[in-house]
């Protein structure tokens, strides 16, 4: 993981990397994200939404292959990490190295740790620690915030 970008009180959170696509996450406008994401990958990759448990189709993907950022592309997770996590959303235990970066997220009256794409920013979900061996973490991600890519 990357960086602890801030509590959720911060609203630009975006990092400056390049992007595979032409500018640069932190310099896309609403307008340009709005263009670029379905309604539902809006409302989660950038406005911190969550999908309904069980509607996303990556919880039966089950070939070898990676699965990338909704929003820019890069690569997050290899399948190799992903497990039944019995919650209703694709759930790995770690992410390839330096692909996430995490915030304190204390919405709903509670405080969890976000997961980012450390690329464009983009929300991908919530970590937690009661995931299976070898990290003992649960990435819990939204579906519909990822793109899968089989090998």
């Amino acid at each position: 993981m990357t960086k602890l970008f801030g509590d959720d009180s911060s609203p630009a959170r975006d990092p400056a990397p390049a992007l595979p696509i032409a500018g640069n996450p932190a310099a896309l406008s609403d307008q340009e994200w709005r263009a670029r994401l379905s309604p539902a990958e809006y409302a989660v990759l950038r406005g911190r939404g969550t999908e309904r448990a069980g509607s996303s189709p990556l919880n039966h993907e089950h070939r070898q292959g990676v699965f990338h950022c909704g929003g820019c592309g890069q690569a997050l997770f290899a399948a190799e990490t992903k497990f039944d996590s019995g919650t209703g959303w694709p759930s790995f235990f770690a992410p390839l190295p330096e692909a996430v970066a995490t915030s304190r997220d204390r919405s709903l009256f509670m405080t969890r740790t976000e997961v980012h794409c450390s690329r464009c920013g983009g929300h991908l979900g919530h970590v937690f620690p009661d995931g299976p061996a070898p990290t003992g973490q649960r990435y819990c991600m939204n579906g519909v915030a990822l793109r899968f890519e089989p090998a």
